[in-house]
C-alpha cells in the first residue's frame, strides 16, 4: 500500500514511473495442496494472515501494472536459507518436528540463488509474471532439520505426532505444518535463464556450515 501511495505521488508530479516491477511474494499463497506438485497456474488459497497479505499485495500491484503499461514479475518465494539463515537456535532447543506419518514437504531457496532469480527478473525485459523462486528440493520438513542437524553436529529434533502439536509449538510453526506442496520450478529455469548454483539444500548446507 505504501508502495503504490508512493507511485500514485510520483506520478501527479510528473516523475517516471517505473517500467519494470519485481515482487518477492510467498509460496504460501497457494495454501495446502496435500503434497501435490504446484506449478504457476495453481489457484490462490491463502490460509495464513502473512499469505493472504501477501496474495493482497500481488492483486493490488497487478491492477496497477496493468493501469500504467508497467511489467510485474512475481516471485513466489518458499523458505530462504543461507550461513545465517539456518534453525540452529530452534534445533538446540529441542523444537520438536512432525514424525514421518505425519510430515509435510516443505520448499527452499538458497539467498544467493534467490538474488540470481532477482536479477534475472529485473534484466529479462521480454518476460513478466509469476514465478516459482524454489530450487529443486523434494524433502520433508522433518528431514530439512535432521539433514541441518547432522551436518552441524547438533542432536536431530524429536518426532512427535500431530495431534500432539498444538500443545507442544508454536501456532506460527503449527501453521506450517498445516500445509504440504512440493514447487515446480521450470519457468526460472526455462524462461528466466537462472542455473541453481544449489540445486538442492543437500548442497546448499554442505557450503554454508563448513565454508567450503
Amino acid at each position: 500500500a505504501n508502495l503504490l501511495d508512493a507511485l500514485a505521488t510520483a506520478g501527479k508530479c510528473g516523475v517516471i514511473l517505473p517500467r519494470r516491477i519485481v515482487y518477492l511474494s510467498t509460496s504460501g499463497v497457494y495454501g495446502d495442496c496435500a503434497g501435490e506438485w504446484v506449478d504457476e497456474l495453481q489457484p490462490v488459497n491463502p490460509l495464513s494472515n502473512r499469505a493472504r497479505r501477501r496474495a493482497h499485495a500481488e492483486q493490488s500491484l497487478r491492477a496497477w501494472a496493468e493501469a500504467s503499461g508497467a511489467a510485474l514479475v512475481v516471485l513466489r518465494v518458499p523458505g530462504i536459507y543461507a550461513a545465517d539463515r539456518l534453525p540452529l537456535a530452534r534445533l538446540r532447543a529441542g523444537t520438536p518436528a512432525l514424525r514421518a506419518e505425519d510430515d509435510v514437504f516443505s520448499n527452499h531457496i538458497h539467498a544467493e540463488d534467490l538474488g540470481a532469480i532477482i536479477v534475472a527478473a529485473l534484466l529479462r525485459e521480454d518476460v513478466a509474471g509469476i514465478f516459482n523462486a524454489g530450487d529443486d528440493t523434494e524433502i520433508k520438513m522433518g528431514d530439512y532439520f535432521d539433514l541441518v542437524a547432522d551436518r552441524h553436529g547438533l542432536p536431530r529434533p524429536p518426532r512427535i505426532a500431530r495431534c500432539d502439536a498444538e500443545s507442544r509449538v508454536s501456532p506460527e510453526l503449527l501453521s506450517f505444518w498445516n500445509e504440504s506442496r512440493r514447487l515446480v520450478n521450470g519457468r526460472i529455469k526455462h524462461e528466466l535463464g537462472v542455473a541453481l548454483r544449489y540445486p538442492t539444500v543437500r548442497e546448499g548446507i554442505p557450503v554454508v556450515a563448513t565454508g567450503t
